[in-house]
């Protein structure tokens, strides 16, 4: 039986590709629907792939380098190619080996073929695959196809699936350090602006969208223009991944937290990224929840504590694989949720800074009747201080430039009385989501 997500990703892609017309005009802006799968916290996209065309479900990955499928399971494409080695297809990829293969050529296995290694980020686990190109349809803001002939993209193994979300093919990666990513690839095909934006929904029903291209279509109900309301921050470079290259995560400038205004003492040369390429704070869609070098989490959960002892709130036992929990009686509402001590990172300046509200830092477990602060140790020896992971990123706007290397990013949504699910997309979205 298909998974809750596989079931409304295919109604919704489904609905889109038969309700669209076929056009191939450049769009202004693509659009990429996204639904949390509730079970493990990853946040999954689709797309059509291949001819015949076949609905591809792919974990959301904004960190890696580019969009791999598993080729090994019934991957049939009557209109995919082998690059060649030493092609401009391998050099566009930085693909530098050249891979042979014994058996039946097929997608996955041919000779003469460039390499890469797609990466399952959430294992670890990686395997070398032929780089191969095939058609791609997205969809536009516009309602039309936004199909591309030849999306470049390694072939990965069933193996990498292992960790995945039930019925998913692959990871869509929107990394800013190659060529061969997803907003990359469009940027150059449709001429569009080589940018993206987030916007996650909680939900597994209610879909959040990922827009790649121009700005200035953000629009949510009830009329709010999003690009008005963000700020902006550095997108720093992290010149040293695990692998001794340039990173295509993308990090961010944290200067100082603070809890209820208040600075929490940390060392903040653990913010700082060396020259190794340790240390920092980044941004994960792959990561459920916040993570801190062991030594940060410790003082901003003390911290945290003390200023929820403040607002009369009563702390209970801990539930794995949170510590600071409270009875969810002792707690008022918000339009932004629990009310709660107001965790900030700042970024560089005192008046930039990325605000959480109840509804971000917090975790219900119903059975406990409580709401546990939704952050992790990360370990006292972890290579990035600071992840932001998906449950403090949802209903929250983000806009990566990779043009200007700049981050636009909104406070909770909740605040303005709306949320991810509600972007205006010119009528195709209220239809779609009365196919629910």
């Amino acid at each position: 039986m298909a998974s809750q997500h596989h079931q409304q990703l295919l109604v919704l892609s489904t609905f889109l590709f038969l309700f669209i017309s076929i056009s191939t005009q450049n769009p202004e802006t693509i659009v990429l629907p996204v639904l949390k799968d509730i079970r493990n916290g990853q946040y999954i996209t689709s797309l059509y792939q291949g001819t015949p065309p076949v609905l591809s479900e792919l974990v959301v990955d904004i960190g890696s380098r580019y969009l791999w499928v598993d080729c090994e399971n019934n991957y049939n494409s009557s209109s995919y190619h082998p690059a060649q080695c030493n092609s401009s297809q391998c050099s566009l990829a930085d693909a530098t080996t050249c891979r042979t293969c014994t058996g039946p050529p097929s997608p996955g296995c041919n000779n003469n073929t460039c390499g890469l290694f797609p990466e399952n980020s959430i294992t670890g686990l990686s395997t070398e695959g032929d780089l191969i190109d095939d058609v791609v349809t997205f969809r536009s803001i516009d309602g039309t196809d936004a199909t591309v002939s030849e999306f470049l993209f390694p072939c990965g193994s069933t193996s990498l699936l292992q960790g995945l979300a039930y019925g998913v093919e692959g990871m869509a990666g929107f990394g800013r350090r190659s060529m061969i990513s997803i907003p990359y690839q469009l940027s150059s095909v449709f001429n569009i602006k080589p940018q993206f934006a987030l916007c996650l929904s909680p939900s597994s029903f209610f879909n959040g969208f990922i827009f790649v291209g121009n700005s200035g279509n953000y629009n949510l109900g009830p009329g709010i223009d999003v690009s008005s309301i963000l700020m902006r921050t550095p997108l720093v470079t992290n010149p040293v991944n695990a692998q001794g290259e340039a990173s295509s995560e993308y990090f961010i400038g944290v200067s100082s937290i603070k809890i209820d205004g208040i600075q929490v003492k940390v060392n903040t040369s653990l913010l700082d990224i060396d020259d190794q390429g340790v240390g920092g704070t980044k941004i994960s869609t792959v990561t459920a929840f916040t993570t801190m070098e062991t030594s940060i989490y410790k003082a901003v959960t003390l911290a945290f504590i003390k200023a929820a002892k403040a607002k009369k709130m009563k702390r209970v036992a801990p539930v794995k694989p949170f510590k600071a929990c409270f009875s969810t009686g002792s707690i008022n509402s918000t339009s932004a949720g629990p009310d709660v001590p107001i965790v900030d990172l700042v970024l560089g300046r005192e008046d930039v800074y990325w605000r959480m509200f109840g509804a971000n830092s917090m975790v219900e477990v119903k059975w406990r009747k409580a709401l546990c602060l939704g952050l992790v140790d990360g370990g006292s020896s972890p290579r990035t201080s600071v992840v932001i992971g998906g449950k403090q990123l949802e209903n929250i706007f983000l806009e990566f430039d990779l043009s200007t290397s700049v981050l636009g990013f909104s406070s909770s949504l909740l605040q303005r009385n709306t949320t991810c699910a509600n972007f205006n997309t010119k009528g195709i979205w209220p239809e779609l989501k009365s196919s629910y």
